[in-house]
């Protein structure tokens, strides 16, 4: 067990293209695993560790696995356009899920942001949790990404340059938090496949769509939770940046999973 409620073991595995990729584990390893995807520019300490989210998941006995994905935190930073690939971080977690012998039901899986992005392409290809979750996440950010992929390419090549205070100086800022890689994740925005509609019909696993209150960022929350055949739909207070800050999105987690 953790002995604090930022405690985490570091380990490592192997990408879907052999690259070294990082996983943070927290609680009880004999527990029940949950699978937490963070989002762009973000790492598994900053999104689920530093706020207390994971520390609830490990009170309630479960084994809480965290990977940095592919051009973030630990994991992998490559700068040369062939460590990149359609579907790299569903395909990098998903060897995650293999290599730990995860089996179909017996784990759950859920994300924010990119990490919910990346946790519905998983299913879309084949993952089998118990449970899901897609926070920080709506239909049209699953459906087309094309706007937002625009914002963040304008952050990463403008660098230093944004106006104060504006939404892309604010993002700039929280990129420096989390010590990014601007050139690993210039190349990474070029691979965030689309899902397609149809393809959320089929997913008929429990699922929650959890959002802040005030989070447009990538669509309607509550479009996607109708658009899936199983899903719940809950609010916490926030944005897409501040409702990962407040308690609300940790007790929101840790009482569906």
């Amino acid at each position: 067990m953790a002995n604090s409620p930022t405690e985490t073991t570091l380990h490592h595995f192997r990408g879907a293209d052999g690259a070294q990729m990082a996983w943070h584990e927290m609680g009880d390893t004999d527990g029940r695993p949950v699978v937490l995807i963070h989002g762009l520019f973000s790492n598994a300490r900053t999104n689920w560790v530093r706020y207390g989210h994971a520390a609830k998941l490990a009170a309630k006995g479960r084994r809480v696995i965290m990977p940095d994905l592919r051009a973030h935190g630990e994991s992998a930073k490559p700068h040369d356009p062939s460590g990149y690939s359609h579907d790299i971080l569903a395909d990098d977690n998903l060897a995650l899920i293999e290599q730990l012998a995860l089996k179909p039901g017996g784990y759950d899986l859920g994300g924010y942001s990119l990490g919910g992005r990346t946790t519905a392409r998983m299913l879309v290809r084949g993952a089998r949790p118990g449970k899901a979750l897609l926070a920080g996440m709506g239909l049209e950010g699953l459906l087309d990404l094309g706007g937002r992929v625009g914002f963040f390419r304008r952050v990463l090549e403008g660098i230093g340059t944004h106006q104060k205070f504006s939404p892309e100086w604010m993002a700039e800022g929280f990129l420096k938090t989390t010590k990014g890689d601007p050139q690993a994740l210039l190349l990474l925005l070029d691979y965030f496949p689309n899902i397609p509609r149809a393809a959320l019909t089929d997913l008929g696993l429990p699922i929650l769509v959890l959002t802040g209150s005030e989070d447009h960022d990538n669509g309607s929350a509550r479009a996607l939770a109708a658009a899936l055949p199983n899903a719940a739909f809950a609010e916490v207070p926030g944005n897409h940046m501040s409702a990962v800050t407040l308690s609300d999105l940790g007790d929101a987690i840790a009482n569906w999973f």
